[in-house]
């Protein structure tokens, strides 16, 4: 074993529950956040760096973190996002034989503070449980009364608005200047494969900051705009929400994911709310209403839209459902080319069942644009 001897180290849940484990390699550290678990048995790095995970400490609950190493390519921002990592086995060696780097080496270079030997099953059964909730992780494990005093004052996710710190400071374009399509994107927290798959519809995406007015986002007279994912309650984004009101009434092909998918329903007046522990992982089954088939999708939210509301407004239709909970995973704008899915079609982790909704948001562009 690379470390033969690792610091203790706890997990600290905001209800006073601890549990035990050990630091990754030789560090000692501390970090904050609120403790959510991923059951994706890949994927490890780019959940990682994903914005929407931004300000949580990541439970991971496949029983081996490392083992294929990391990649350049495979990362969805330019950073390590989670606040921390807890799991199992941390593997320190990798087999993959392209990888750049083992997990460690990548995770160290962002600082990222992380534990492991925990009983990750006892774990996520408690969250699943008592619900997500704010927590630490620490080496300083005979301080259990500081760490709680300063776990307090860790602000809450509900009515957090963290799109500002995740999101780009100035517009920037991506993609070919040539191609057919001009998209203008609304970075809440956007990742990176979101894009590719625009650009290779062959679009030309110009990306703005989570403030940014219509105005802005229409000045170059895009063909179409684009909502992305993110972290954070929705609620707070007020600006986002106008911004969306002013795209809705120009009546332009508009597709929303993730955070872009509450914004959206906030604009229309449909109200969201923080769930018990949210849906992450990448193999959540949601049933397509329109088409009568079922997709294995790619999920990450701690927050959903309400139902009773959205099934109450004249104006909007659901096209998607989760089958774990009927919670709202989809809907669109009667008489508007508007539409929106809590998933993410962008991420394939395998199926790639629900690619086709980058196929529809181009049809629609195409309609409004021929």
């Amino acid at each position: 074993m690379k470390y033969q001897t690792r610091k203790k180290a706890i997990l600290l849940l905001a209800d006073g529950t601890i549990f035990h484990g050990k630091a990754v390699g030789d560090k000692e550290g501390t970090a904050f956040g609120e403790a959510c678990f991923n059951t994706g048995m890949t994927g490890y790095q780019e959940i990682f760096t994903d914005p929407s995970y931004f300000g949580q400490l990541m439970v991971t609950t496949n029983a081996h973190i490392g083992n294929y190493g990391a990649h350049n390519d495979e990362v969805e921002s330019d950073s390590v996002k989670i606040a921390g990592l807890i799991c199992k086995n941390f593997s320190y060696n990798y087999s993959r034989v392209d990888a750049d780097e083992s997990l460690e080496e990548f995770m160290e270079k962002s600082n990222l503070f992380a534990i492991s030997d925990v009983d990750t099953r006892a774990l996520v059964a408690y969250i699943r449980d008592n619900g997500a909730m704010n927590a630490v992780i620490s080496t300083d494990v005979d301080n259990i009364e500081g760490l709680k005093k300063e776990l307090a004052k860790v602000p809450s996710m509900e009515g957090l608005e963290l799109s500002s710190k995740v999101c780009t400071k100035e517009p920037y374009f991506y993609g070919d200047k040539n191609a057919k399509y001009k998209i203008s994107a609304l970075d809440i927290g956007i990742k990176k494969n979101i894009l590719r798959n625009l650009a290779k519809r062959d679009a030309y995406i110009q990306v703005f900051p989570y403030d940014a007015t219509f105005e802005e986002l229409n000045a170059w007279n895009p063909d179409g705009f684009f909502i992305s994912n993110g972290p954070g309650d929705p609620d707070p984004l007020h600006q986002a929400i106008a911004t969306v009101k002013e795209i809705i009434a120009g009546d332009k092909p508009l597709f929303g994911i993730c955070l872009g998918h509450q914004v959206l329903a906030l604009a229309n007046g449909i109200s969201t709310y923080k769930m018990h522990n949210g849906h992450r992982g990448i193999n959540h089954p949601v049933m397509n209403l329109v088409t009568g088939k079922g997709e294995i999708t790619s999920q990450n939210h701690g927050f959903a839209i309400n139902r009773e509301e959205a099934e109450a407004n004249p104006n909007i239709e659901i096209t998607h459902v989760h089958l774990n909970d009927n919670t709202v995973a989809g809907m669109r704008m009667k008489n508007k080319n508007v539409f929106s899915v809590q998933y993410h079609p962008e991420a394939s982790p395998g199926p790639h069942d629900a690619d086709y909704l980058f196929d529809q948001f181009f049809d629609m562009i195409k309609s409004t644009v021929n």
